[in-house]
Order: C-alpha cells, then structure tokens, then sequence
C-alpha cells in the first residue's frame, strides 16, 4: 500500500482532522506500543499499520476498506 492511500483511507474513515490526530495521539499495542506516525517513521510497512489501525477500531473501519 502506497503512503498516499494508506492517508486517503485514514481520512474517508476518521475524517482529516480526526486521522490526524490519531496517527500522533493514539498508541497501538498491535504496533509495539508506538503511534501510527511513529511507525511509519520507523519504515513500517503502510499495509501492516493500517493492518493495526483496523484491528484497533473495528467498528469505524468499513470492511470494503479493510
């Protein structure tokens, strides 16, 4: 998954501000305790960090986007 569409998909599931603030704010234990923005500063893989974005918020993360 390119960076541009993992963002893309953040923001048609949370809305920009909300996407945003997720990847600095929220820390996910599927990402070995580190934000969104911290993985992939780290060179995580986009698809294995939205892989975690959508185990952490089953219910806002539609299954055509999954």
């Amino acid at each position: 998954m390119r960076l541009t569409d993992f963002w893309t998909r953040m923001e048609q599931v949370f809305g920009p501000g909300y996407a945003a603030s997720i990847a600095t704010d929220q820390v996910l234990s599927q990402l070995n305790g580190r934000t969104v923005g911290q993985a992939i500063a780290d060179g995580e893989e986009t698809v294995v960090v939205w892989r975690a974005v959508c185990a952490a918020y089953p219910d806002r993360v539609p299954a055509r986007l999954r």
